[in-house]
Formats: structure tokens, C-alpha cells, sequence
């Protein structure tokens, strides 16, 4: 064999390395989005229950990152699930109330505020996180619930999703979480079937059948939204524990009409994060088996904090504490999330306090495939890939406005601004403000306003800025207010 004829051989090899390693470099990574509904941050093993079992989660957060300080973007569900989608404030979508809200059921003379119309869907014109992949070209589908539209024009099929499987205008299961369903986007199962098995199932089947090209697959749970109905024999299991639980709280405490909860004591509803924890399992399971756990990343969070008070006692599922308050309120019981990124063994067993927002999925998710967000978008989430990569992120202010009354649950109209360890919270009947070192009280139980008045005015003109700068709408005096 000549020399020339060896040298030619040499850099084709060369060549076709080359070009093998940038494909290798160049894959773009599955991505499995578990989202869960009002599941509170205290809800899991691993952030510190001791009545519900959640073995699946806590081995995903032991081989994934974990995220102490993560919030959702606003303390009830439609909103922050429009930030997912879109990775801007609610405020800045005009989308600031689940749909279709508290102001549609009457003039409710109790309430001295009242709000201006919010949109009812998120807009087509928004390139939403699966348009963006699938246009990037991944294979996309949503399973479970999607609560962004009361029109069908708006559902997720016309936002970039390849498949629907159950997700339509409802927050909630309209037949329950046993078959039949009564969900036109959902056929119906064998009788006794359990919606979160069911919802598992599809995405499953999705996995498999495009196991070869990149997926975006969410798995957008019901559970653990009210009603609370968990399989009965897990029912059983509950309600002999809680003869054996020791508690060293009273259930409840009363503000006004408003109840707290402080217990974690319901059998029906540890049942749902059991089911729930399952087939979060049954998914890892899958990846493994089809050997796509070193190139999936997975994402497991809520939609905002877990149900913790209401106005009457029989359908409270869950507390929140340490954490204060919950669903429909800007502390960080209403806000404060569970959230753990996987991807293969790069963050096994880290630990972040970064302050991050549900908005920052979707900047996060496109950096991690490869896609560059389109120029004039608007966004105000930021990539936290650079973290992850243990590179330093700046520190930046993270914004809330929710403008409404949460109905039977007590939350009051209010925003607030996080920046560093404080969070500034501004109540919009009388604009009274509250502060507090939420790293050091996560409680939420020493107001400084007070103590440090040159914060409280740094923070508090931060978030007028913000608020102008995305046109906020502010609620305005009720003209049916009647103070009985």
C-alpha cells in the first residue's frame, strides 16, 4: 500500500470522526416536563413529609438537581402555566387569574376591589415552548391538563402540540379521576380506571412510539387538584397510618372566615401523591428501559402551592408548613414550588438556593436543545443552565401581581417582588406593605417593614417600575362594595 494511499485513508477517517463527535455533540436531548397540580412545596419525602410517600421523587431529586428557593409565577394555576409556555409574567400576558376567574360568578359585594378583564387563553400569537421545539424538530404532546383557554381554537393542538391527550378548558377533572371522564379530548377507560394511571399510559405509549427522534413530552397531571379521590385500597393504607400519626399542631387556625390548615392528615389525598409518585416511577422506568435516560431531561414541579386554607374545614387536602399560608396567596405557601431537573448523572446530588421562576423553564429547555429564542419576544425568564453548569448567574428581582380575590380560599389582591434574601409584599385594598427575610424566615412570620424602611422603598419602587414597564392592569374600587 502506497503512502499517498495510507495518508488519503488517514484523513478520511479523520473527517468521519470529526463529524461522528459533532453529531454526538450536536443530539438534541429528549425532554420529559412532569407538571403537577397544586402539589405544595412540603408535599414529598424529600422536602420533609412524613405522612405522604413519594419513594419515586425523592430518588429523583438524590440523582437530579434540587431546587430550595424555586416559585411559581403566580399562586394559582392558569397564570403560571402560561409562564411555562411562554416564559413571561402573567402580568405581562395579561393572564393574571385562572380561567375563567372569581369575577365572572356575580358582583361580589364583599370585596372592596374589583379587576379589569384578563384574556381568557393564551394568545396564538405567543410561540409557545412546544412550537419552538417542534419547530426545532421534536416530536411534541401534552397529556392531562392544560386550563389555558375556554375556547377550543386555543387548545394545545393549535399551540404546537403534535397531541392532545386530555387536555381541554377545565381545571379540574369534570367526571373525577375514575372512568368515565366526561373530557372530550379523553376516550373513556375500562371501568375502575384511575386518570393519573391512565394519563401515565399515554405518555408512555408516546415514548415509545418516538423513542428515535427527539420528544418534548408534558405530562401535565390533574391530580392533586380537588376532588380529592385516591384509589381505595391506598385510601385504606392512609387511614391506618393516621391512627399511628402523632401531631403536634392543632388541624387548624382561623384568620377572619379563612381556615389553615396544619396538618398533613388526609388519607384521600395522600393516596393521590402516591398514585401520583407511582407513575412518575413508571415513566423513569420506561427511559431506563428503552435506554433513554442519559439523553432525556426531566423536570418534575407544581403549578403553585398546595391547598392549604379555604373557608370551610371538610375540603382543606393539605399544609404548607413551615411555609405560610397557600394556594391564592403571595406568601410562600402559595407560591413556593418543588422542582428537580435530571439529565443523566451531570447533577446528581446538587443543591441549588438560587431564587428561580417558572418562566425560566422555557429559556432554560431551548438552551438545553440547542434553539435560540427568537429576537423581540419579550421574555423575562432567564436560562439557569449556566448555573447548573456551576457558572454564576446575576442576581436579579423576580416579580409577582396577582390583582384578585382567590375566592373561598382568602387571598386578597397584592404583588410582590423577591430580590436577594427579601420579598416585598404589597396588598392593593389599602397598599400596605409587608417584608420579610424569607431565607431567614421562611415562615414568614417576622414582618420587617419597619426595621428596615430604606428596603422596604428600593423594593417597593422596583416593583412600581416593573408593574409600569408590562402595563400591569391594577384593580380598581368596587362599585357594589358594602361593608356589613
Amino acid at each position: 500500500m502506497s503512502i499517498k494511499l495510507i495518508k488519503s485513508i488517514f484523513i478520511i477517517n479523520l473527517i468521519l470522526l470529526v463529524g461522528c463527535d459533532s453529531k454526538v455533540e450536536e443530539k438534541k436531548p429528549n425532554i420529559l416536563f412532569v407538571l403537577v397540580d397544586d402539589l405544595g412545596w412540603k408535599d414529598l419525602g424529600y422536602t420533609g413529609s412524613t405522612f405522604y410517600e413519594t419513594p419515586n421523587i425523592d430518588q429523583l431529586a438524590a440523582e437530579g438537581a434540587v431546587f430550595t428557593n424555586a416559585y411559581a409565577a403566580c399562586p394559582v394555576c392558569s397564570p403560571s402555566r402560561a409562564a411555562i409556555m411562554s416564559g413571561k409574567t402573567p402580568a405581562q400576558l395579561n393572564l393574571t387569574d385562572y380561567i375563567p376567574g372569581n369575577r365572572s360568578y356575580g358582583p361580589h359585594k364583599d370585596q372592596k376591589l374589583t379587576s379589569h378583564p384578563f384574556k381568557l387563553q393564551l394568545d396564538l400569537g405567543e410561540y409557545t415552548i412546544a412550537e419552538q421545539l417542534k419547530d426545532a424538530g421534536y416530536k411534541t404532546m401534552i397529556a392531562g391538563k392544560w386550563h389555558l383557554a375556554e375556547e377550543e381554537k386555543y387548545y394545545p393542538q393549535f399551540q404546537g402540540f403534535d397531541l392532545n391527550i386530555g387536555a381541554n378548558r377545565t381545571g379540574h377533572p369534570a367526571g373525577g379521576y375514575f372512568s368515565p371522564y366526561k373530557n372530550p379530548e379523553l376516550t373513556d377507560g375500562y371501568e375502575g380506571e384511575y386518570l393519573t394511571d391512565r394519563l401515565t399510559d399515554e405518555v408512555i405509549s408516546f415514548i415509545e412510539q418516538n423513542k428515535e427522534q427527539p420528544f418534548f413530552a408534558y405530562l401535565s397531571f390533574y391530580t392533586v387538584h380537588l376532588p380529592m379521590q385516591g384509589k381505595p385500597d391506598k385510601v385504606a393504607k392512609y387511614q391506618e397510618k393516621l391512627k399511628k400519626t402523632d401531631f403536634f399542631n392543632e388541624e387548624f387556625d382561623r384568620t377572619g372566615k379563612t381556615w389553615v390548615k396544619k396538618q398533613q392528615n388526609m388519607p384521600h389525598y395522600a393516596a393521590m401523591v402516591e398514585s401520583m409518585d407511582e407513575n412518575v416511577g413508571r415513566i423513569l422506568e420506561t427511559l431506563k428501559r428503552l435506554q433513554l435516560e442519559e439523553n432525556t431531561i426531566i423536570v418534575f414541579t407544581s403549578d403553585n402551592g398546595g391547598m392549604a386554607t379555604s373557608n370551610r374545614t371538610d375540603n382543606i387536602p393539605t399544609s404548607n408548613l413551615p411555609l405560610r399560608a397557600g394556594k391564592g396567596y403571595l406568601y410562600e405557601g402559595g407560591i413556593r414550588v418543588p422542582m428537580v431537573i435530571k439529565y443523566a448523572d451531570k447533577y446528581k446530588g446538587k443543591t441549588y438556593d438560587f431564587p428561580v421562576s417558572g418562566m425560566d423553564f422555557y429559556p432554560t429547555l431551548l438552551d438545553f436543545a440547542h434553539v435560540k429564542p427568537s429576537r423581540g419576544m419579550g421574555l423575562e425568564g432567564v436560562s439557569i443552565r449556566p448555573l447548573l453548569e456551576k457558572k454564576e448567574l446575576e442576581e436579579r428581582p423576580i416579580f409577582w401581581h396577582y390583582p384578585h380575590y382567590s375566592g373561598g380560599l382568602g387571598g386578597r389582591p397584592s404583588g410582590a417582588v423577591r430580590m436577594g434574601d427579601y420579598k416585598l409584599i404589597e396588598f392593593y385594598e389599602d397598599m400596605h406593605c409587608e417584608l420579610y427575610d424569607v431565607k431567614n424566615d421562611i415562615g414568614e412570620n417576622q414582618d420587617l417593614v419597619n426595621t428596615y424602611p430604606e428596603k422596604v422603598k428600593e423594593l417597593r419602587e422596583m416593583l412600581h417600575q416593573w408593574r409600569e414597564n408590562v402595563n400591569a392592569q391594577m384593580p380598581y374600587p368596587n362599585p357594589n362594595y358594602k361593608n356589613d
